[in-house]
């Protein structure tokens, strides 16, 4: 904008002297202070532009009687006209749109010297030219500010897009480690308790026992692999059997890998979301993974509790040590995983003990 009105003050500039009544006589006062007006609306208007509404203000009451002058020397030159024309812009630019409408309006005074006819119809005519003006600029204006403000709307559209694509990342990178944690921690514990087992009668004729074993724990590998398949490829596939059987496999797993584990529905079951199944199913992996590798309990019990409102109760208990000096701690990887999984759920995780009288992992989540 700025370099397009200097180039008009340039036009302008060279174009005082047509049409003037009074060329041969005033050519020379006429080309000095267009040229003094002409410097100041091309050096000192970006000067005055960086400076606020004070220096502003001096520039439009500095231009507006010189623009005068100029108007009068020139003997009303259309270059004249257009040099007040570039000051009516640049008050849009600088001052508040009402000041510039006044502008305009106090520019059509030059007229007044001439006949009362004369002066009404050229009067006219100028104010038309000055408020098209004022207009035109004020648009050109408001264009620019929408283009800066969508270009920053889009940078700030770019940086939320990167947040989000970041937090996804994070939050997929962490459902994926608790997956990993989850389901083939808990599978790899089971593997180690019956080899463990198979390892301790091996010696002895009881072969059917040990073969028992060690199918399981090859029942147990190929689950494992099959979570490490999953996890890695990202896919929440739904569990396709009911709840209720698949912790039912899970205390028969754990029954099997040395610690009796009975396993319990209260009230009625009924459907819920896929991810609640999928956290009450993990929460029930990790309490018993827990129970098998820290207890050193000789029972536990799981308990599925439908009979509570619009929520359902998951617990996992067991006959163990409970919490003591040497057992890990409560805010370990597998339960701040669990605390993070039913957390989103908007569900809460408690873990109740006492030294030597067992421990009791609770997740309740809205059903």
């Amino acid at each position: 904008m700025n370099r397009a009105l200097a180039v008009l003050t340039l036009v302008a500039y060279v174009t005082l002297p047509l049409g003037s009544a009074n060329y041969e006589t005033l050519v020379l006062p006429t080309l000095v202070v267009g040229l003094v007006y002409a410097a100041i609306a091309i050096v000192g208007f970006p000067w005055v532009q960086k400076r606020g509404r004070a220096p502003a203000i001096v520039y439009v009451c500095v231009q507006l009687p010189l623009g005068f002058t100029l108007f009068s020397l020139s003997g009303a030159a259309v270059g004249a006209v257009l040099l007040l024309v570039v000051l009516v812009c640049q008050t849009v630019l600088l001052l508040p749109l009402p000041v510039a409408f006044g502008v305009a309006v106090i520019i059509p005074l030059i007229h007044l010297p001439m006949s009362p006819l004369d002066g009404l119809r050229e009067g006219l005519g100028t104010l038309a030219v000055m408020v098209f003006a004022v207009v035109v600029t004020e648009l050109i204006l408001r264009e620019k500010r929408a283009r800066e403000e969508l270009a920053e709307a889009h940078e700030r559209l770019r940086d939320y897009a990167a947040q989000a694509e970041q937090l996804a990342t994070t939050q997929e990178r962490n459902r994926l480690a608790r997956d990993i944690h989850d389901g083939l921690g808990h599978h790899l514990t089971v593997v180690q308790m019956m080899v463990q087992a198979a390892r301790a009668v091996i010696g002895t004729a009881d072969t059917d026992r040990v073969d028992s074993m060690l199918a399981k724990a090859q029942d147990q590998s190929r689950e494992a692999l099959a979570e490490v398949r999953r996890s890695v490829s990202a896919l929440r596939e739904p569990r396709s059997e009911p709840l209720a059987d698949a912790l039912r496999a899970l205390a028969d797993e754990a029954s099997a890998a040395g610690v009796p584990t009975g396993f319990e529905v209260k009230g009625t079951a009924r459907d819920t979301r896929a991810d609640v199944e999928e956290s009450l199913f993990r929460a029930a992996q990790e309490g018993l993974t827990n129970v098998r590798k820290h207890a050193r309990a000789t029972a536990a019990s799981l308990v599925l509790d439908y009979a509570i409102g619009d929520k359902v109760r998951l617990e996992v208990r067991d006959d163990g040590l409970g919490l003591t000096g040497d057992s890990p701690p409560d805010n370990g990887f597998g339960l701040v995983g669990l605390r993070e999984r039913v957390a989103g759920l908007g569900g809460r995780v408690s873990v109740d003990s006492a030294e030597g009288h067992g421990l009791t992992l609770t997740v309740e989540v809205p059903g």
